[in-house]
């Protein structure tokens, strides 16, 4: 009953509201940049000197390499001498990188500055932090509302990053990700501390590696691997769809985000809800990953076979962003239920490693199909999910675990 009376928040306390609250405004400001860049970036890169279509994939991507590489490191380094010191550094890296890109005027120094972006790696460090100071009873909405941060960050920069761009240019938008990422590191001297994160963790050596090859911590990190995948390579073709097939200006994208956006929410909501009430209930999960995926492909086949309708992309794209959105905050909370404490951070850094893989692979995808039109890189998307789809049957049939640790 006293859920029902005082909602969401009922079991938190105030030491966690703020903790949750904060984390989640520094992964935001700092994922904004890396958003922001999506609606605008492809584009950008094709009209630079030397760029080719896989170049393009690899100038979105290749964020996702370097993150891909230092997510495990980092995660582990933060075990050990704590989850701040980490997140401060990577940030700061993160800025350095978005500046080099603002000043290059050639596809290798932008793909350059986007690989040292990539090695701003918060992801594990972070999502430890926000489940090293948070009680059990209240670790999954805490990640519920870490994740939706990363949507809200999501729509914001979705929109905003058209318009600055045709304000100032693409490279306005690597410098609004460069102050974003340092007001990220002005925040960190708000956050509390949380004690357990403060301590060293276990010992280096081979019992967090272990701990990531579980089958359940598996099958979320390939999970998460599709979904970014899917993201990226959508987001090369999307730009060219709006401006040569819907000969749409750049400046005015954002009206297409904005109004696709806003009719997701009435999707994600309920699905992220629902979902937080099967783990209070201690009931199966499954099947909202499953509506979730379905919604991806029904809207990557609407792109490919109706993408000429400016109406039928933007019902595409609230179907694709209400299913993204609830993905990025259902799946992290999966992971932090399988993973034990003392190896948290590993945990979550092979998450996140496969989450930045995803990126990666599906920038190269991307490019490398955009060669034969946007169709078939959402065609390419449409079989990714349906491969997600596949796996997702086949560990429903076949796990022994409980349902909720899908």
């Amino acid at each position: 009953m006293k859920n029902t009376r005082n909602g969401f928040f009922a079991d938190f306390n105030s030491a966690e509201k703020r903790l949750v609250f904060l984390a989640a405004l520094v992964a935001m400001l700092r994922m904004f940049g890396v958003f922001a860049l999506l609606p605008v970036l492809s584009v950008y890169a094709a009209s630079l000197d030397d760029a080719t279509p896989m170049l393009v994939g690899l100038a979105v991507g290749g964020y996702g390499l370097t993150q891909a590489g230092m997510q495990i490191p980092l995660g582990m380094l933060s075990d050990r001498i704590g989850r701040v010191p980490v997140i401060a550094g990577a940030l700061l890296v993160l800025a350095a990188g978005s500046v080099i890109a603002a000043v290059s005027d050639s596809i290798y120094g932008v793909i350059a500055g986007r690989l040292l972006q990539g090695a701003g790696a918060i992801s594990a460090a972070m999502v430890a932090y926000i489940a090293d100071g948070t009680r059990e009873t209240v670790r999954t909405r805490s990640m519920a509302l870490y994740g939706v941060g990363f949507g809200i960050a999501f729509m914001v920069a979705v929109i905003v990053g058209p318009l600055i761009a045709a304000a100032e240019g693409v490279q306005g938008v690597f410098w609004a990700a460069a102050l974003a990422a340092l007001l990220a590191v002005s925040l960190l001297f708000l956050l509390p501390s949380a004690e357990r994160s403060a301590r060293p963790r276990s010992p280096a050596g081979p019992a967090p590696l272990r701990s990531v090859l579980k089958p359940e911590l598996l099958r979320l990190d390939a999970y998460v691997f599709l979904l970014h995948a899917v993201l990226t390579a959508s987001f090369v073709a999307l730009p060219f769809q709006l401006s040569q097939v819907l000969e749409l200006p750049l400046g005015s994208h954002w009206l297409i985000y904005l109004g696709a956006l806003l009719v997701s929410l009435l999707i994600t909501v309920p699905l992220i809800v629902r979902d937080d009430r099967t783990v209070r209930a201690q009931s199966g999960r499954t099947g909202y990953v499953t509506l979730a995926v379905s919604l991806i492909l029904v809207a990557e086949l609407v792109l490919a076979f109706a993408g000429f309708s400016t109406l039928a992309v933007v019902l595409a794209l609230a179907l694709f962003f209400g299913g993204f959105n609830f993905l990025e905050a259902g799946l992290p909370a999966r992971v932090t239920d399988q993973a034990g404490e003392a190896s948290r951070g590993a945990s979550l850094g092979a998450f996140s490693t496969a989450q930045f893989l995803g990126i990666f692979t599906g920038g190269l995808l991307g490019g490398h199909f955009l060669a034969g039109g946007t169709t078939s890189v959402f065609l390419l998307c449409a079989a990714l999910a349906a491969i997600w789809l596949l796996l997702a049957g086949m560990a429903g049939r076949g796990a022994s675990a409980p349902a909720r640790a899908d």
